[in-house]
Formats: structure tokens, sequence, C-alpha cells
């Protein structure tokens, strides 16, 4: 959070509305059930640029002044949205060739959202008029308590292959790299006679017959991740300049296999961090994604956070889309509040009858208010309503995770080793032991400030920088813990092999070299001492001071080290070339852990999940319970469980299910 904080109190509780989709009649009601379900602020106006102007230039604002001064006089605050997600028809007849081509070279068509090309200089001239007319109208309006830039950037035009695009994208790269012979050192162009003697021959990657090369692919994701940085900052400066106190955020989308943007270079120009989640019905522990997700806003966020959206029940756009189990509206919004969310939002208020998102959950649903999503809308706007003090306080972590965009984009280019490697899957498979055993985990970037931790793990960093690699072997000079997953320290920031033997970066520090890789083919798996098995990869380590923890079994590298530990300076570090079962990476992690000295924020029954977040005069402890049992955990004297009200003398009954708070004393 920045000093342009939101002013709403308490946990801020609503939705996206979207009331022009409804006769005025409607209005009302949508008025008193908000009320009643406690609704304090709502994020309005981010489909409706068609609505607000008819017709380039002519503008029609009577409806959104209606709706606000509606919302003002009921007491809800307004998240206003520019609309500049979804450019009108008119737009596109007037500019064709704003709309977006694929890499096959396909134009696509106007008749959705977010079809237009992100360098576009025609849609960012109409987009900036738009919120320029928008921001000059509702900077003083007293609903207005946020603002709401786009809406999802890159949710579906997060690459253009244009030659608009082409172009931007060779003017980011002179800035980049300044000299064409920087640029083809930086890109190996001396494999497949790729050199390129002026600018205007590089073009995006588009379809080619053969892979194309990997620094041109990673930097084309660098890119597009900033084209539409920019037009987020645009909008931004903008709203800035006509109500300088009002905060502004636009909705991240961390999870879900959504990787197009950098949100580490995405934050720091955000007043607030938001983010959407919605779980994936084929996940059948989707309570770790809510986790993993929260855990890592708040860590881009530097603090409490928003949730933007949500789903109460089943969403429109996978495959099968379930509804959500007895409690699980509940224990999901809880899970986001003990990872640092200040407010939880969903989409929408009232489902839609029409439109392509008609079979999506809302907080009033198709069968209204005689309905279970309700009467858990309700009951949720009044637990927030009891948490109410828990607003601002934040984590406390003494384990770190190294995320970091530019590793993934790379890790996953083809032609890899294996393209059976997914960092999202390998970073959860490290992540979940620890939410398994309540230990607090934050989420840093290579080069972050790690003097906090104890405990710094890396389970996929395939790509680190020099300065990312020395500060994190820098950690365990120190006398922290480091642990280091396989195929990482590959390559350096431009993609390049960092040569001498495996993992490169990480090679002196781990005391271990490798010569040789031995992917495994999927289905496969090597036997582990200690009677545990690997998956995915194995390699040929040799030790280089280090000792061996864990070794192959059989295979061709039967007797070969597969878990390492060395003495690093002070500390120690440790690295796995294989990735071990689930069980057995739970026991190795918890190795870790307890030789970094990092103990669970508390003990609890197996299948309830525990968090913390601290405030000033007190701590508040999050006990979520994912079983179909009771379960007992024990609390501070003098604790109260703050969604009934009720002391806690000594311990707290977590119902099967259900979810309690305690509000502690606050401890050092």
């Amino acid at each position: 959070m920045t000093a342009r904080a939101l002013k709403v109190p308490g946990i801020a509780y609503g939705g996206d509305y979207n009331p022009e989709q409804w006769p005025e009649e409607v209005w009302a009601e949508d008025m008193r059930l908000m009320a009643e379900a406690g609704v304090t602020m709502v994020s309005v106006n981010i489909f409706s640029w068609a609505l607000l102007e008819p017709s380039e230039g002519a503008y029609d604002f009577s409806r959104l002044d209606r709706i606000l001064d509606m919302l003002h006089a009921h007491g809800i605050a307004a998240d206003l949205a520019t609309p500049t997600a979804a450019p009108p028809a008119w737009f596109f007849v007037e500019h064709p060739d704003a709309l977006p081509v694929d890499k096959d070279g396909r134009r696509l068509s106007y008749g959705s959202r977010q079809t237009f090309c992100p360098s576009s200089p025609a849609y960012r001239e109409a987009a900036l008029r738009m919120v320029g007319e928008l921001a000059g109208r509702y900077a003083d309006h007293p609903a207005v308590v946020m603002w709401h830039v786009h809406n999802e950037y890159g949710c579906h035009n997060a690459e253009c292959y244009c030659d608009v695009s082409a172009e931007a994208f060779r003017a980011w790269l002179q800035d980049r790299y300044a000299s064409l012979d920087a640029l083809n050192h930086a890109w190996g162009t001396t494999f497949w006679s790729q050199w390129y003697y002026d600018w205007d021959q590089i073009l995006p990657p588009r379809a080619t017959g053969a892979v194309p090369n990997p620094t041109h692919q990673l930097d084309w994701r660098r890119f597009s991740s900033d084209a539409l940085l920019s037009l987020y900052e645009a909008e931004r400066d903008v709203l800035r300049e006509a109500a300088p106190a009002t905060p502004a955020t636009t909705n991240f989308m961390v999870m879900y296999n959504f990787d197009a943007l950098d949100y580490w270079r995405w934050a720091p120009q955000l007043d607030i961090v938001s983010n959407d989640h919605y779980l994936q019905s084929a996940d059948p522990e989707s309570q770790i994604d809510i986790a993993l997700s929260g855990d890592l806003v708040r860590s881009l966020a530097g603090g409490p956070w928003l949730l933007m959206e949500h789903s109460t029940g089943a969403v429109n756009w996978q495959p099968v889309n379930r509804a959500k189990t007895a409690g699980e509206l509940r224990r999901n919004a809880l899970g986001h509040v003990a990872r640092g969310a200040d407010g939880i939002a969903y989409f929408q208020w009232r489902a839609a009858k029409a439109g392509a998102e008609q079979w999506h959950s809302a907080m009033l649903p198709h069968a209204g208010t005689d309905s279970q999503i309700w009467r858990d809308v309700v009951q949720l706007g009044a637990d927030l309503r009891a948490l109410d003090e828990v607003r601002g306080s934040v984590g406390a972590a003494e384990v770190a995770i190294v995320w970091d965009w530019n590793a993934r984009w790379a890790v996953e280019l083809p032609s890899q080793p294996s393209g059976e490697l997914h960092f999202q899957d390998l970073v959860r498979a490290w992540y979940e032991p620890l939410w398994r055993a309540g230990v607090a985990v934050d989420f840093v970037r290579p080069d972050a400030d790690l003097s906090s931790y104890r405990l710094v793990l890396a389970p996929s960093l395939y790509l680190v920088d020099d300065e990312g690699a020395a500060n994190l072997t820098a950690f365990a000079e120190r006398g922290g813990t480091l642990a280091v997953g396989f195929h990482s320290g590959m390559v350096d920031a431009n993609c390049h092999v960092r040569l001498g033997g495996y993992p490169g970066a990480f090679r002196e520090a781990l005391g271990v070299r490798t010569d040789e890789l031995f992917p495994l083919l999927p289905g496969e798996s090597v036997g582990l001492t200690g009677g545990g098995t690997g998956v995915l990869w194995s390699e040929r380590v040799r030790l280089a001071g280090a000792e061996a923890v864990a070794s192959y079994t059989d295979g061709p590298l039967s007797g070969v080290p597969a878990v390492t530990r060395n003495s690093h300076g002070s500390g120690s570090s440790w690295y796995l070339a294989t990735q071990p079962d689930p069980a057995t990476l739970a026991g190795l992690l918890d190795l870790i852990r307890r030789d970094a000295g990092v103990e669970p924020v508390r003990k609890a029954p197996e299948g309830v999940e525990v968090a913390l977040r601290r405030g000033a005069e007190a701590d508040y402890l999050f006990l979520i319970n994912h079983t179909g049992r009771d379960a007992e955990v024990a609390v501070a004297p003098g604790a109260v469980e703050l969604l009934t009200g009720k002391p806690a003398a000594g311990s707290v009954t977590v119902a099967a299910g259900e979810a309690a708070v305690v509000r502690e004393p606050r401890r050092d």
C-alpha cells in the first residue's frame, strides 16, 4: 500500500457491478440487497465504453452519473474503472489496423473483449481520450475511492504480431541494446545464419519453419509485458493528474497458468496491488492454489492487497465448471484474507442473463435470494465486518521462495532437455509441504533483500542473471540456508548456457558439478536411497565439496548423488538433482527447514490450514479446516475468536469445513 490509501473502512466487500445490463427499476433492488449483504465497495464501468462514447468524440455520461450518485446515496464506494479493455465496434470500423494479429499472421476480429493491438497508436489515443473525459468528470465525485485501470491486462491480447508491433519491438530493442552488435551478441545470431545488419530486418517471433531463437523469444515476452505496462502507466498518469490523492490499481492474474506479464515490474507502478483468482475445477486441493497465489500477491504488494475478482460458485470458461461445496465460499474468502487481502470482491454482483458470461456465478445468482449462494454471501459480509481490525496487518515469514517471470518464460521455451518442466508446477510442489506444515512463506525475486529470511528456496530458476545469482549465493555465505532445484542457474539473462558444468551459476555454492543431464520420460522414475523415487529429471552429479544426502538406486546413474548438502561460508546449500515424490520431497523440505531453524506458525492437525497476520497490537491466527472432522488448536492465553466474539481459553475448536480467526496478544 502507498500513501494513496483506499478510503473504505475495514475489509472492503463487494464485486463487479454492471447495472447497465439491467433496466433501471432493478437498481433500487440492488441497493437494498447490497445493504443486506454488507457490500461496501463495487467496481463499475469496466466494460461500458460503447455506452459512454456511442461515436467518436460524442459522449453520454448520464447513465454513469446516475449510477455513481445512487451508490453514494446508499453509502457504497465506487472503484471506478476506465472501460478501455473493450473498445466499441465503431472504433475498429474506423481503425481496422488496431485489431491484433496472431503468430500465424491472422488478423483477429472484434466482437469480444481485449481485441486490440497493445502497440496501436490509434488505440492509445482513443483510450487516453476516454480516460481524460472520465477523469475530468469524476475526479471529485464523492463515491469514487479508487481508479480501476483497464481490466486484466494481457488476458486475451498479451502478444500482437502485426507490423505496428514489429516496429514497437524494434524500438524497444534499440533502447535495450543500443547497437546491433550488442543485440547480435545477446541473441547469439551467428547460429543458423540469423545475424542482423539492419534493425528493420528484425521481426516478432512469428510462425516459422523451425524453432525460433530462444533469446529472441524471451525478449519478445519482455517487450510484450512492457508494452501493456506502458498503457497502464499512461492511463494512470492521466487519472493521477486529475485526482492526485485517489489510488489506482489494475487487477493482476498471478495464477491459473497466466504468465504473460512480469508482475515484479508492474507492482511498483500500482498504488494498491489487486488480483483476480479463480479455482481450477480439475484441482482437487485448490485451497493450496489460493494460499500460494495469496502469498505471491502479498509479496508483490509488500503488504496488504485486494482480491478484485473471485467466484461465488462455478465459472464459465473451463471444460467443466463445478459449483462450490458447502462452506467452500467462506473458506476461500478467508483463505485470501489470511494471506493479506484487505478486500474481497467477486465477479460479479448480479448474475447475467445474457452474454458470454451468463453461466458465471455471482453474489446474487439467477435463483435470487432463495439460494445457498445468497445465504453464504450474506454470512460472509457479517464475517468480514467481524474482521475489521485485521485490516492493515501483515505477514511474517522466515522462508522465501524465488519466483521469477524471466526464468518461467525461459524454462518453458521449446528445445529444452525436457518439455515436461512447468515452472508453476515445480514451485507448487515445493510450496505444498510448507503449506501443509503451517510454515509461513514469502516470494522474492532473485535480487531481493534476503536479510530477514533463514531459508531461501529456488525450486526452478533455469535463468538467473549475475546479480541474482550472486545475491542468492551470498545469502548462504552469510549464514542462511539455500536450497536449489534441478535445472537451475543454467543460463544467464540472455539465455546463454553458463559453461564449465552444471548447475551453472550455483555450482560452486552447492559444491557439486554435473557434466551430463538425464531427463526422465513421462511415467519413468528412479529409486532413491531411503525408499523414495524421483521423476522428471536426473543428472550425473559429482561431489565437489558437498556431501550426498540421497543417491539414485537404479538406472544408469545408480550410486550417483541425487540430493546433496554443502557448507558454504557460514551457511549451507542444498541441491535436489531430481523431483522427489511428494512424500520424499516433504521429508527433505522438513529436514532442510529444521536445518535452517524454521518452525511452523502453529502446530495443527493435518488438513487445518494455518496462517498468521501481525498487527501493531495483536496477532491474528487464521485456522481453516479443510477436513470432515473437528479440529482443536492451541492458542495463547487471553485469545478471542473474532468470528464469534467468544474468548478462547487456551485452545479453539474449528468445526469440520469451517474457519476460525483468533486474536492473540502480539508476540515478538
